[in-house]
């Protein structure tokens, strides 16, 4: 079994019962997954979005337990207590965005290991999102996919992507690559905006909790990213835009007031999907699983409804050629 690891849980609002191991992913890099094991009905594989961690997800967790679900949450390289830039660890930065299915492969390792029952019910949100289409396209695990506010483009225009693509194609042959991304910022985002007109989310309870988790624990704060990251991230969603798409059911989440990923993009590829479905939620920003009570109650009642939708079929043969 894969050595322990720490897991804060007096800030992350979780279940008890979290076993959180420290994983190497193929190239040798070190990666934290955390588990909530004893559910019954399935289990829910979670890929955080881009500075996210494993504690920001307990509550997440604790409404997943709660439906009989036993859970399985990565911190992604780069992020969270997994290996970081070794000079630069508050830097998000990546070679290439491939290398997260490297520990994808460590993550779904470490689920055969536990032994966690199946079916298999991917939740992934904006970076994670990205992960997890490219997952989906490559790996036979998972049923159905819940994805909120997935990046599968950037809120931008076409002329700008263009230019910022050759501007960090070109820092990056100048060796510039783990350079912070012109206009990013440093800080951790939490502290690095203000509450008020904040992208992430509407619930200033949430917000506070979540700056109180990287203030008492700054070791899990991330900055902004770096060139080669925005490089890898723009090239990766161009290959998925034109890419096969997964033939699972797929539910996604999206708040009306999404600021930061491509609403425009999300809604061509769930049309082109062949069991795509796009919940739209008022007034939520970016995190909807950060959002105001309402909008929770919202989210969680279409999940509980696509959950009970989804064929088992794909799951059940994954399980059975372990």
């Amino acid at each position: 079994m894969s050595e322990p690891a720490p897991f804060h849980a007096a800030v992350a609002d979780a279940p008890e019962g979290a076993r959180a191991f420290w994983l190497t992913a193929s190239d040798g890099v070190r990666l934290r997954a955390v588990s909530w094991e004893g559910g019954t009905r399935g289990t829910a594989v979670i890929f955080p979005g881009r500075t996210e961690y494993a504690e920001k997800y307990g509550p997440v967790a604790g409404r997943l337990r709660a439906r009989g679900l036993s859970v399985l949450v990565i911190d992604w390289r780069g992020q969270g207590l997994s290996d970081r830039h070794p000079s630069r660890p508050t830097l998000g930065h990546v070679e290439d965005f491939r290398d997260y299915q490297r520990d994808v492969a460590a993550l779904m390792a470490l689920e055969a290991r536990l032994d966690l029952p199946g079916p298999r019910y991917l939740f992934a949100h904006s970076m994670g999102g990205c992960i997890g289409l490219r997952t989906l396209l490559e790996r036979a695990e998972f049923c159905g996919a819940v994805f909120s506010a997935p990046m599968w483009h950037l809120q931008m225009r076409a002329a700008t992507r263009e230019l910022t693509s050759k501007v960090t194609q070109f820092a990056n042959v100048m060796g510039l690559g783990a350079r912070l991304t012109p206009g990013a910022n440093a800080q951790p985002t939490t502290m690095a905006i203000a509450f008020e007109g904040n992208p992430l989310t509407s619930d200033r309870a949430t917000f506070d909790w979540m700056l109180g988790q990287i203030t008492r624990h700054p070791e899990l704060g991330l900055g902004g990213p770096s060139m080669q990251w925005t490089y890898a991230a723009l090239e990766e969603m161009a290959r998925l835009y034109v890419a096969p798409l997964p033939k699972v059911p797929v539910l996604t989440l999206l708040g009306t007031e999404e600021t930061v990923v491509s609403t425009s993009v999300i809604r061509a590829q769930l049309d082109k999907m062949e069991a795509g479905e796009l919940v739209l939620l008022g007034e939520a920003r970016h995190e909807i699983f950060m959002e105001v009570p309402a909008t929770l109650e919202t989210a969680w009642r279409h999940i509980d409804d696509f959950l009970a939708r989804v064929p088992l079929r794909r799951g059940a043969e994954a399980l059975l050629s372990r």
